[in-house]
């Protein structure tokens, strides 16, 4: 039995109708694997910003404790002994041109403006406070005068030698010479510690030589070599 040509073509019209549904699902699936490699740079460009947010670097690294300078320790106005290399902060109240930081001179004067030269040394700060009050009363009218010794110069003593902190150091309190050595660092390698001394000038101007074994010393046979230091002595260790 042989079919007309429109009854061949509603047959191919009714066999594309049913394979429609399957084209549209094939593409349907094939569509996400083409957008797929577009997708994924826009998911790595929002990771930061869902990510947890990077620490500051400042708050990551522990903060460096500050370094104040070393100071000396303070002196008692009453009675710390001015000396010569000292410098004092001279504060007359009000009085901008005659308020000054001044050094001690060898000879042990001072210069201020209005009193010229006037001897510091041998006073302390609060009898010095009173010699500028009373000279500066002939010239202004209550004076109120403070007198601060800024650096210690003249109470020091030095060390040199096999010693890992060699230098000049403040003697503003009862010394020893084993605590000069905890001071100084301690000893080199190959220091002489058998060997150690102290050259002190004596009021005559003569220089003297005390011996120090520091073995000795601290074993006790000879506790009597660790003698307190003297401002302007110099410990030895060879």
């Amino acid at each position: 039995m042989q079919r007309g040509p429109k009854t061949i073509w509603l047959a191919v019209l009714a066999f594309l109708f049913l394979l429609s549904p399957l084209l549209q699902r094939a593409i349907a699936q094939d569509a996400p694997q083409e957008a797929a490699p577009q997708a994924a740079p826009q998911e790595d460009t929002s990771k930061p910003a869902t990510s947890t947010p990077p620490v500051s670097v400042a708050k990551a690294q522990p903060s460096s404790p500050d370094a104040p300078p070393q100071r000396v320790s303070p002196v008692k106005p009453d009675s710390y002994v001015i000396g010569a290399e000292d410098v004092l902060a001279i504060n007359v109240w009000k009085e901008q041109e005659l308020s000054k930081s001044v050094p001690v001179r060898p000879d042990g004067m001072i210069s201020l403006p209005l009193l010229g030269d006037v001897k510091a040394t041998g006073l302390t700060p609060l009898q010095l406070q009173d010699v500028l009050t009373t000279e500066l009363k002939k010239y202004i009218s209550d004076p109120q005068v403070t007198v601060i010794v800024n650096q210690v110069n003249s109470l020091t003593f030095n060390v040199v030698g096999e010693v890992l902190k060699p230098g000049y150091y403040p003697l503003t309190r009862r010394m020893t010479i084993l605590d000069a050595i905890a001071m100084s660092g301690g000893f080199r390698d190959f220091a002489k510690t058998k060997k150690i001394y102290v050259l002190r000038t004596d009021a005559d101007g003569k220089q003297l030589r005390l011996p120090f074994n520091y073995k000795n010393v601290i074993k006790g046979k000879t506790s009597s070599q660790n003698i307190e230091l003297q401002p302007r002595d110099t410990l030895v260790v060879p």
